[in-house]
């Protein structure tokens, strides 16, 4: 599982576009918002979509990061001209936040529109019950009111099966009575059943209101699985972006990997982490990757982890090849004369051919074999899942052949026991 923060125009396209689904035609949002970025042409922008030029608009950044409104980043109840020259400004200018200095380059545009109650609502999903956080009292203040927010929670797993979306009932549950609990709770439970369904693992609304019998989320806050997309091509397509948090700039590898992931229904993930690092983990399987990288940070050694990432889902033999040749170049890099370990690892796989997998690895350490010797990498490898025996063979076979240090081991040891033997490896 990697979950991935999502721009607030994505959530709110996305809830656009399947509340009426989730709510049996009863709930509706308005779908007015456009992404702006250094790219964007804004006369071709203001033809497209002639409401920016009639209505009062809303501007603000949209790079996974809150506080906009107490950081002086919204441009409120501004004609479209108003709007454009704002936003040009602070695209032109740095920007401190906490104390990471960065450029702004994506801003969220929509409509400026009136209201009077504000209510706040976010969703989070824990291992066996989600909780749904409620308040009437939504806005920039209601960290320092949590006392007012009404926690919900809601069971996963009923009578042995997932059906959580289905028991939940606002209209039950919520702080409310009358037209106003009429008017919100079918809005809640469309949204429930849109978060449960969709993959979210967090989704925050702060503050939302109801305006006309229409749902108006006015600052939304979200984080995927991002292992759900195959699930929810038909909502998500292949355009969902995850962005870099701001004021990290993604290297060139990342942007690379990035790339082949475009091209494959399988996962391609790669976040370098410190390019001098001693231990790379080239991983199949997201939750895999965390138990890693979590191994490799219970044990110390986190100042010395090169990269996060996987591979997963069954990527073909050129995709992996890619993939491997991508890990090597960073890891060869600057050789200092110290051991450096490349683990191959991950769990037991379902579906995935690791002898084919394997096959592109093997391709891509022929390549870099003298750069491998050079900055004194050795492989632990570790796998399991069908053809791990012809896969496991042919890494041995590797490292005779190559004269390349590789230890290779199969489902009988422990997924992350390659960890303490890598790390005794950089300390000898």
């Amino acid at each position: 599982m990697a979950v991935r923060g999502i721009r607030e125009y994505d959530g709110k396209k996305l809830m656009a576009s399947l509340l009426r689904r989730y709510s049996d035609d009863k709930v509706s949002m308005r779908g007015d918002f456009v992404l702006v970025d250094p790219q964007t042409d804004f006369e071709a922008l203001l033809n497209e979509n002639p409401w920016l030029g009639k209505d009062k608009l809303v501007a603000k950044p949209d790079m996974l990061f809150g506080k906009r409104g107490k950081n002086n980043l919204l441009k409120l109840n501004a004609t479209w001209e108003e709007a454009v020259s704002w936003i040009r400004g602070k695209m032109a200018e740095d920007t401190v936040l906490s104390g990471v200095t960065g450029k702004l380059t994506h801003f969220l545009v929509e409509p400026f529109i009136p209201h009077e109650d504000e209510y706040y609502i976010a969703i989070r999903s824990f291992r066996d019950h989600d909780v749904i956080y409620f308040s009437t009292e939504g806005g920039v203040n209601v960290e320092e009111n949590w006392e007012k927010v009404k926690e919900i929670t809601i069971p996963v797993m009923t009578d042995g099966k997932i059906s959580a979306a289905d028991d939940f009932d606002a209209f039950k549950t919520l702080p409310l009575s009358g037209e106003e609990l009429a008017s919100v709770a079918p809005f809640v439970n469309a949204l429930y059943k849109f978060y449960f369904e969709q993959g979210f693992a967090y989704l925050e609304i702060n503050p939302f209101a109801i305006k006309d019998g229409v749902v108006v989320p006015l600052d939304l806050v979200a984080k995927l699985d991002d292992t759900a997309a195959f699930e929810n091509l038909d909502s998500w397509g292949r355009t969902l972006d995850f962005p870099a948090p701001f004021g990290r700039t993604p290297t060139k590898e990342e942007a690379f990997v990035k790339e082949l992931d475009s091209k494959t229904g399988a996962s391609l993930k790669l976040t370098v982490l410190n390019p001098a690092g001693r231990i790379w983990p080239m991983i199949a399987g997201g939750g895999a990757s965390v138990i890693y990288a979590d191994t490799v940070s219970d044990l110390g050694y986190i100042d010395e982890l090169g990269m996060y990432g996987e591979y997963s889902g069954d990527p073909n033999e050129e995709l992996t090849y890619q993939y491997a040749c991508t890990v090597l170049d960073l890891i060869t890099r600057n050789p200092d004369g110290r051991g450096k370990a490349l683990l191959i690892g991950g769990g037991i796989a379902n579906f995935t051919d690791v002898a084919k997998t394997f096959t592109g690895i093997i391709r891509a350490v022929e390549k870099y074999r003298q750069q491998i010797m050079d900055a004194k990498v050795k492989i632990f490898v570790r796998r399991g899942g069908p053809n791990y025996k012809v896969g496991l063979e042919k890494m041995r076979n590797l490292g005779d052949n190559l004269g390349v240090p590789i230890e290779v081991y199969g489902p009988e040891t422990h997924m992350s026991k390659i960890v303490p033997m890598a790390i005794d490896y950089i300390n000898g």
